[in-house]
């Protein structure tokens, strides 16, 4: 280790932070989009209308066969030419987050929605309350409820997988690492630093959900 220089990391924090951030703000709003969406995918897919049904499944499923990094550039490449105008790449990214997470969320919350028991829906029903207002009051505050757990650990795959978008030119805090790292000639500090972040965040992210499932299940 007396080798290495870690001097370069204290020098390079602002411009780490400030990727750091992006992959946050990344993350934050793929979670807020995709949640809303999936939302609406799983209550497509649970509606008992077969059009509708199908399409939200047919959705779900062509978007959670291909790789993310592909939908990225779907959305890079594809957005534009039917907007007719060049779209950002952090736009584009944002767009290819919540698509792509909106599959995954939509059957976490899917399965979270048939976790509740049939008794209390049907004891809605007899009051007099529609579909949509069941689902509002009675099923999807304990659909949410029991679904805490997995979808913190979504979140923190979700957080990893920021690290794609150095595809379209965004710098991201892997991306801005890698830039330092290559800058700088410090390979192994740069690249055991970043390792020791992400460490950091998704270790701490795994003890929330450890906390967040002992609570569930009490």
């Amino acid at each position: 280790m007396s080798g290495f220089d870690f001097t370069v990391i204290l020098e390079s924090l602002p411009f780490l932070w400030e990727g750091l951030q992006l992959s946050f703000f990344l993350t934050f709003l793929a979670i807020i989009g995709g949640l809303g969406f999936g939302v609406l995918l799983a209550l497509a897919r649970l509606s008992g209308i077969r059009a509708l049904s199908l399409v939200a499944a047919t959705y779900v499923n062509l978007i959670r066969s291909v790789p993310l990094i592909l939908v990225i550039f779907w959305f890079y490449f594809l957005v534009p030419l039917a907007l007719g105008r060049p779209v950002g790449g952090f736009q584009s990214a944002v767009i290819a987050f919540v698509m792509f997470e909106a599959a995954y969320y939509s059957e976490i919350m899917r399965a979270g929605i048939k976790s509740v028991a049939k008794g209390q829906v049907q004891a809605a029903k007899s009051t007099g309350l529609g579909y949509w207002r069941t689902q509002r009051h009675i099923v999807l505050p304990q659909a949410f409820r029991n679904m805490i757990p997995v979808l913190v650990t979504q979140a923190i795959i979700l957080f990893q997988d920021t690290s794609l978008v150095f595809v379209v030119s965004l710098r991201d805090f892997m991306t801005v690492s890698s830039i330092v790292a290559r800058t700088e000639g410090r390979l192994v500090e740069m690249y055991l630093f970043a390792a020791a972040v992400y460490f950091v965040i998704c270790f701490a992210g795994s003890l929330a959900v450890r906390r967040l499932q002992s609570k569930v299940a009490t």
